[in-house]
């Protein structure tokens, strides 16, 4: 732990940007270990795709957005931190929510690369808001801001493992994901993917 630390320190920005690539790619790899069945090989292309978005644009744009924050509201006194943290979810999560749906829609080569955004968007964006406010807190009171983006891609591991359950056969509501943990299909699943 201490030499990954000392890693994103000498080169914040990559250390933070690979780190939290990788975290989402492996969230892509624990939900479809989760929801294949015997037999069934992973979707490699799939998890290349999550990694693509996540390096391209999360990674960065979290990177970026944090240390904005921080510029903006510097410090942990109470304001301040409840203050990044409604700006967070205001701004910089619909954004995100945005950017992953559009991405592996288009990585995908899907007609519409919008359907995903215009079916699951509200859903997803109310579920985040049952997880981010309280990782954000956390966040901006306790990290230091050079591992912000670090940690955030630490928790986004889990939220990884929904949203990329949620593009490939949920609706991007909290009782999806627990069906997927329960072993259960979602309404979705029936329905054939759209290209």
């Amino acid at each position: 732990m201490a030499l990954l630390g000392r890693w994103v320190r000498r080169a914040p920005w990559l250390g933070n940007v690979l780190l939290y690539a990788g975290l989402f790619a492996a969230g892509d790899a624990a939900q479809q270990r989760l929801r294949r069945g015997p037999g069934q090989a992973a979707d490699w292309s799939q998890t290349r795709h999550v990694a693509l978005v996540a390096l391209a644009f999360h990674g960065n744009f979290n990177y970026v957005w944090l240390r904005a924050l921080e510029r903006l509201l510097p410090g942990r006194a109470p304001g301040a931190v409840l203050g990044k943290v409604l700006c967070d979810q205001l701004m910089g999560a619909p954004v995100a929510v945005l950017a992953f749906y559009t991405g592996m829609s288009l990585l995908q080569g899907k007609e519409d690369i919008f359907s995903d955004c215009k079916k699951k968007f509200w859903n997803t964006y109310k579920t985040g808001l049952m997880y981010w406010p309280f990782v954000q807190l956390s966040n901006f009171s306790l990290v230091p801001v050079y591992l912000r983006t670090a940690y955030t891609g630490l928790c986004g591991f889990i939220w990884a493992t929904f949203l990329c359950f949620s593009q490939q056969s949920g609706d991007g509501t909290a009782k999806s994901a627990f069906l997927l943990f329960q072993g259960e299909k979602s309404s979705t699943d029936e329905k054939s993917p759209e290209k």
